[in-house]
């Protein structure tokens, strides 16, 4: 019997949730870019680190080390924030689709209905304070479950369904006057 190797195993177990960690890296980010460097930075801590890991839910585990590596960004990026200006067009998410998101109808009309709540929605996550935001992203997008998710932030789920149900009502007060216009 052959024992498959460190990069055999990686490759099996966590390489598949490449798209995951890189939507919860889009969402904590809110760059493409940026989500890049961090998914980059995650995937290398996962690799050194995969020796060490010896449980069943390889994409928690994953996401986890994109989350503390996100927040080792952030923490970087709010000391030098005070030195650089905020540029608009870099951060700026209109012209880029959610990553695993597609539109099933070519009417373009139906395209820009879709674009527009699409729009709306993106700006609403984004206004959202980082602690609802993360674990919105997690449970709305990725679909993770509360215990999942608990694990991934360290926090109790009965904190994970509070944060959801904040969350939620904020995304609600922040969407109200969009729905009324429409």
């Amino acid at each position: 019997m052959i024992v498959p190797t460190k990069k055999q195993r990686f490759q099996t177990n966590v390489l598949p949730h490449l798209n995951s960690a890189f939507n919860l890296a889009c969402w904590l980010t809110r760059s493409r870019q940026d989500a890049e460097d961090v998914v980059q930075e995650a995937y290398l801590r996962a690799f050194k680190f995969f020796d060490g890991f010896h449980g069943d839910d390889s994409r928690a585990w994953l996401l986890t080390i994109v989350r503390n590596t996100f927040y080792t960004w952030y923490q970087e990026q709010q000391k030098q924030r005070q030195e650089t200006a905020f540029d608009e067009d870099m951060h700026d998410f209109s012209g880029v689709g959610v990553a695993g998101m597609a539109f099933a109808d070519n009417n373009p009309e139906t395209l820009l209905m879709q674009k527009d709540s699409e729009r709306q929605l993106q700006q609403a996550l984004h206004a959202l304070p980082l602690e609802f935001r993360e674990v919105m992203v997690m449970r709305e997008l990725e679909e993770l479950s509360y215990k999942q998710i608990a694990a991934i932030v360290g926090i109790p789920i009965g904190t994970v369904m509070s944060r959801l149900g904040r969350g939620r009502k904020l995304l609600a007060a922040i969407l109200a006057p969009a729905r009324q216009e429409a």
